[in-house]
């Protein structure tokens, strides 16, 4: 597990003598060791189908979804519905989540993985109703702040490669590990309050949707490694249910897909990095 942050260091006649934060983000980041894993259910929806083999490489990701106070931190504004410094941060769309990862990835003097171009339109997504249509593209050697693939999400999920193969994220007791329709206050709750997976990761099923990389797509079936979706599509993946779905969504298998520039008040991310 990682912590984050910048520091400014004073150095006054070769001493040390005082370290001043620049800001306080404090992103902490969980290991996950690459492995190998069946990705998908062949026995829940379509979309989930069929299950297949992926590989991955090891990488970070975060302990929780990023709260509004990280947000607030980064970004000096708040979206969310239901606020609370330590509640996930929501109302925030695709686009805004890559635009957090590269301002937290500069702050941190790490190489932003985006290259965001507001001026044109991206001929690769194909949404009718997508009024932003960003051109995005990653660079996916450089060490800054992103958002998982999906392949990293459920792999890290499902706890990597210390899986217990439970249907929700550290349990096959959904009200162990997640805030949904039937438990929930009808809002986002403050993140950690349930209990982790087998990683120590909070909050991997329920309280947000949590925004991919990837378009979504239908599964080929083939074996794939480090796979980061379709070339092109009209909508980006999300992971993990919500506050306001009902348990099965909040299943580590299952998916769902909207416009990226598409906000409200369940959607939220969490961050990846690089283990190299």
């Amino acid at each position: 597990m990682k912590v984050k942050s910048l520091m400014c260091i004073v150095f006054i006649m070769g001493l040390t003598l005082l370290a001043i934060p620049i800001f306080s983000a404090s992103i902490e980041l969980v290991y996950v060791e690459g492995g190998i894993f069946i990705r998908g259910n062949d026995n829940q929806f379509a979309r989930e189908k069929p299950a297949h083999q992926v590989t991955l490489n090891s990488f970070y990701i975060g302990k929780y979804p990023i709260t509004q106070k990280q947000w607030i931190s980064i970004m000096e504004d708040n979206p969310s519905g239901f606020q609370g410094h330590n509640s996930p941060v929501e109302g925030v769309n695709w686009y805004q989540a890559v635009e957090f990862c590269n301002k937290l990835s500069e702050l941190e003097g790490l190489t932003p993985v985006y290259t965001i171009n507001k001026s044109r339109q991206d001929t690769n997504n194909i949404s009718n109703n997508d009024d932003l249509k960003w051109i995005v593209t990653a660079n996916w050697n450089a060490n800054g702040y992103r958002l998982p693939t999906e392949a990293e999400w459920e792999f890290a999920a499902k706890g990597g490669n210390e899986s217990s193969n439970y249907l929700y994220s550290g349990s096959n007791n959904i009200n162990q590990v997640a805030w949904y329709k039937d438990n929930s206050t009808m809002g986002a709750s403050p993140v950690g309050k349930k209990n982790h997976n087998e990683l120590g990761i909070y909050d991997m099923s329920g309280n947000v949707w949590e925004w991919c990389w990837d378009w979504f797509g239908q599964y080929s079936g083939y074996s794939v490694t480090n796979p980061r979706g379709p070339d092109k599509g009209s909508r980006a993946v999300l992971r993990g249910g919500s506050w306001y779905y009902y348990d099965t969504y909040s299943r580590i298998t299952s998916r769902y897909r909207i416009n990226r520039d598409y906000a409200n008040y369940y959607n939220g991310f969490r961050l990846v990095r690089n283990a190299d």
